[in-house]
């Protein structure tokens, strides 16, 4: 009986000693983890302030030829704060973007296109009157941002325009292929789909770059069929946007080979 004590008493510390051992590795490792990120995040900072200062001359000059379609998605609930889709809108005008597509899922920026269009006016008029209107641009002057801002094209899309196209789409081929008096099933590729899609008017340009403002890294629903070849980055949430980080995305991105597939 004393020895089935003991073995028992032996075991009960043995399990204490391992569970108190693995948390404190887990915690370490946690530790180890958050201070990781946090360099990572001081690095970013820093990388972004000496872009964004003109320090780093290598992304003074950027190949904006290969942008030819620009694409952001941002978060629905961040698309609500205007003013930082303004500026983010006057960084890419200011660095020569000429087409830029905004995409929500809940359709905000299609909602509020008017205010923005309109918000760029007033910047604009504010530009022309020398009047100073808030630090809406840490890095770059409102004049250089409006002037490119006049050869700027801007879509609003959002996920309610999706299901239209298939279903619009679909119908198309169905009426095409199905109805009529040919026995054989046919058979659909891709060239198929995006000619019924351009058909319907839900083609649309492919975007080249294709910027992600939220809390996940996917798409959020942009319409999949225009992003086939498209380079996706996550820039992180909206209200931590750096024009240094914008920069040096699309930089990195002119700096890319790309082999569609091939």
């Amino acid at each position: 009986m004393d020895l089935g004590n003991e073995v028992q008493k032996i075991l009960s510390w043995t399990s204490v000693c391992g569970n108190l051992g693995l948390h404190l590795v887990w915690q370490i490792l946690h530790l180890i983890i958050n201070v990781w990120y946090s360099v990572l995040g001081i690095a970013r900072m820093v990388d972004s302030t000496l872009i964004s200062s003109g320090l780093l001359k290598s992304y003074n000059a950027v190949n904006i030829s290969k942008v030819r379609y620009l694409a952001v998605v941002i978060e629905s609930e961040e698309a609500r704060q205007t003013s930082k889709v303004l500026e983010l809108l006057c960084w890419l005008a200011s660095i020569g973007i000429k087409s830029i597509g905004l995409y929500d899922r809940e359709g905000v920026l299609k909602k509020s296109q008017e205010v923005i269009i309109e918000g760029l006016n007033k910047y604009q008029k504010a530009t022309v009157e020398g009047s100073d209107h808030g630090t809406l641009l840490e890095h770059v002057s409102f004049a250089d941002t409006l002037l490119c801002h006049k050869h700027v094209d801007l879509e609003f899309v959002s996920f309610a325009d999706s299901k239209p196209a298939v279903a619009k789409a679909a119908n198309l081929l169905f009426a095409k292929h199905y109805v009529c008096t040919k026995p054989e099933k046919p058979t659909f590729t891709e060239s198929d789909m995006s000619e019924a899609l351009q058909a319907v008017g839900y083609g649309g340009p492919e975007p080249d770059l294709l910027l992600v403002y939220g809390p996940v890294r996917c798409h959020m629903g942009f319409p999949a069929w225009r992003i086939r070849y498209t380079e996706i980055v996550h820039m992180g949430p909206l209200k931590s946007m750096k024009f240094g980080s914008l920069l040096k995305a699309i930089h990195k991105f002119t700096k890319v080979h790309q082999n569609y597939g091939q």
